[in-house]
């Protein structure tokens, strides 16, 4: 299975998405025999709250299509970075669609960039990164825990993401980021409880020429403090710290009951009375209603430009003062 090459028929080892309603998605692999917890084989049957669903069931079919459950139905999707980020097994706290949005829109990620990221976590911002700076571009991403590195790699390879991602266990508070990447990157991101640590580790790992970006991801303003101090007294330029809050607007029916008052005469030979009654009226329109549980507080998302390497530019500088000489 590729997230890169699209295919229209499901076959045994593919990823699908198994879409049943907004809040009902599953990634599944496509075995039709797995093993139960006594190592013996049976049938990979798939238990949800609308029925059971034999996965051997889905080979031959398009994806796209729709599926019978014992009570229900579902949609099989091909998996995309953003359907993978809804459903994939969480082994640390992910990083979701706004933030991976914004977080490669500031690091100016195009296909053939090269970036290195720390820590990589359960790969949900790894695999849209991946999808971004293909064919030719790369993502060398790092975790300081060998179980997650070793499961991150198990996956980019199983979804034909092992061309464009390389993964690697490694603390890089501490020993920096691998020789293999020194100058390098066009962009580094981090999502570290101590990003500061790392900054001089990040120049080392930016191309020399400069223009290089890189973005912090940090829930606490006081790491962000920190780090963009950091990053002045490395001669970091453009510093800018935002926070992606999403909003979203329901657009419902509603109904608003409206009152009039209209006037009568007083029958006769009566004394004073209320000449006066009210009707009621239904009005029905559409209306845009903001959700009742927003969605808060993510991270704070910290971006700089690195300057021309001081000692490429004096190097330049020595260069261009030699031919002017001669």
């Amino acid at each position: 299975m590729s997230f890169n090459r699209y295919k229209n028929i499901i076959e045994e080892g593919d990823t699908v998405i198994l879409y049943i309603n907004p809040q009902a998605m599953y990634a599944i692999q496509a075995q039709s025999v797995i093993e139960n917890r006594k190592g013996e084989k049976i049938e990979n049957v798939m238990q949800t709250k609308y029925g059971a669903l034999k996965i051997s069931s889905l080979f031959g079919k398009q994806f796209g299509s729709k599926v019978s459950l014992s009570n229900g139905w579902a949609h099989v999707l091909y998996p995309t970075p953003e359907l993978w980020t809804q459903t994939l097994p969480h082994r640390t706290q992910i990083i979701y669609t706004p933030d991976i949005s914004l977080i490669m829109f500031m690091l100016e990620l195009k296909p053939g960039s090269i970036v290195v990221e720390s820590g990589t976590g359960s790969g949900s911002l790894t695999h849209a990164m991946a999808f971004r700076v293909k064919p030719s571009g790369h993502i060398y991403t790092y975790d300081f825990h060998e179980q997650r590195a070793d499961q991150a790699q198990k996956e980019f390879k199983s979804h034909g993401l092992s061309e464009n991602v390389t993964s690697q266990c490694r603390d890089v508070c501490q020993n920096g980021f691998s020789d293999d990447v020194t100058g390098k990157a066009d962009a580094v991101f981090l999502d570290l409880p101590h990003p500061h640590l790392v900054v001089p580790f990040a120049i080392k790992a930016l191309k020399p020429s400069g223009g290089g970006r890189i973005c912090t991801f940090s829930p606490c303003i006081e790491q962000v403090m920190r780090t963009c101090q950091t990053l002045l007294d490395h001669g970091f330029v453009q510093l800018k710290t935002v926070e992606c809050l999403e909003k979203e607007y329901q657009v419902l029916n509603r109904t608003v009951t409206t009152f009039t008052t209209a006037s009568r005469p007083p029958p006769p030979s009566s004394g004073p009375q209320n000449t006066t009654e009210e009707s009621s009226n239904e009005k029905k329109f559409l209306a845009c209603i903001p959700s009742s549980n927003p969605r808060g507080h993510t991270g704070y998302l910290t971006t700089a430009t690195y300057l021309m390497d001081t000692r490429l530019q004096q190097q330049q500088e020595v260069e261009v003062e030699d031919a002017c000489e001669k």
